[in-house]
């Protein structure tokens, strides 16, 4: 039986505002629940999800830990009694609703994952809430398919440099918008087929030119504001526009008309909040779809910088300024 300390390393919020607010601190190890495991966190993942809660305006939800952090790697060092299936000592990768950034934390057995072949803990811990969001997003509600066209925003982000290899992986003709050559560049090498400096150039016109007038099948988006408008002039007929961020706006003014002649979807989620047999379900695609694609090569986390979690304020910061694809924390 593992031994466990009586407290842990954390790194919590002490009031709402910028990066400095972070503060490691010693908190009891989390109760272990009896549909869950304890993991001994080797590495976090940082989001921008972790941000808005930093800010004050993404609350946990109800039970969730006020320590922030949605995605850790590890080692199971206690298993809960109702867990069947899982064991100490195995090499994990987790999506939880909150905790991440502390030496021990605790996740539903179901929303764990093998570390894939030959991936070490950063590696392992850059997976999770990127993954998880994009598959829930792009595949299962905007039913991306073999031969279709798609389009992310923010092309560099975490969330960005996953869709485009996987949309790529999967048989589409893949398009990004970014804010520098150098990141419309990354996009490329990537598998983007086009990348459009949002700063210089209009997306519409540019992409609407690229598929020859027909527009875009599904477009990932995590802008929102007065982008709403412009997605509607270049999705295609039967288009699908997945919201998952307002970076530019949570209200928008658009012609809703185009939503009609096009017959377009336009649906958005949060994932955070969603129960544990629904991540489940995620956690059973990837391990089924994408974890081969993950051992092979085929598909790889972007990791832009990997800093101990006594520098999250410094994670913080990166992320909030330019980066490209994941930021990770580690412990120990």
């Amino acid at each position: 039986m593992t031994v466990l300390p009586s407290d842990m390393l954390a790194i919590e919020i002490s009031r709402p505002g910028g990066p400095e607010v972070l503060r490691p601190t010693r908190r009891p190890i989390p109760a272990l629940p009896a549909d869950g495991v304890l993991i001994a966190v080797e590495a976090a993942g940082v989001n921008r999800p972790d941000a808005l809660q930093r800010q004050g305006v993404y609350p946990p939800p109800p039970g969730a830990s006020d320590i922030p952090g949605l995605e850790v790697a590890g080692t199971v060092v206690a298993v809960g009694a109702d867990v069947l299936g899982a064991s100490v000592g195995a090499k994990v990768t987790a999506l939880v609703t909150g905790g991440g950034y502390a030496e021990y934390c605790v996740a539903p057995a179901g929303n764990c994952l093998p570390w894939p072949d030959g991936f070490d803990a950063v590696r392992s811990a850059a997976l999770p809430e990127t993954f998880f969001t994009v598959w829930s997003n792009v595949f299962d509600r905007g039913r991306l398919g073999p031969g279709e066209s798609f389009l992310v925003h923010g092309g560099t982000s975490g969330i960005g440099t996953t869709v485009i290899q996987l949309a790529r992986a999967f048989g589409a003709r893949v398009f990004a918008t970014a804010g520098s050559a150098e990141k419309c560049e990354a996009c490329r090498l990537l598998g983007a087929e086009v990348a459009v400096n949002y700063r210089d150039e209009d997306f519409v016109t540019v992409l609407k030119a690229a598929t020859e007038g027909r527009g875009v099948d599904v477009i990932l988006d995590m802008v929102g504001g007065d982008y709403v408008d412009r997605n509607y002039e270049l999705a295609a007929i039967d288009g699908r526009i997945v919201q998952i961020a307002f970076l530019g706006g949570a209200k928008a003014s658009a012609n809703f008309a185009k939503l009609m002649q096009k017959r377009l979807v336009h649906t958005g989620s949060t994932l955070r909040p969603r129960e544990p047999a629904f991540k489940a379900a995620i956690a059973a695609s990837l391990h089924d779809r994408v974890w081969p694609l993950l051992a092979s090569g085929t598909v790889a986390p972007v990791i832009d910088r990997v800093l101990p979690a006594e520098q999250a304020a410094e994670a913080h910061a990166c992320l909030e300024d330019d980066h490209i694809g994941k930021i990770v924390l580690t412990f120990g």
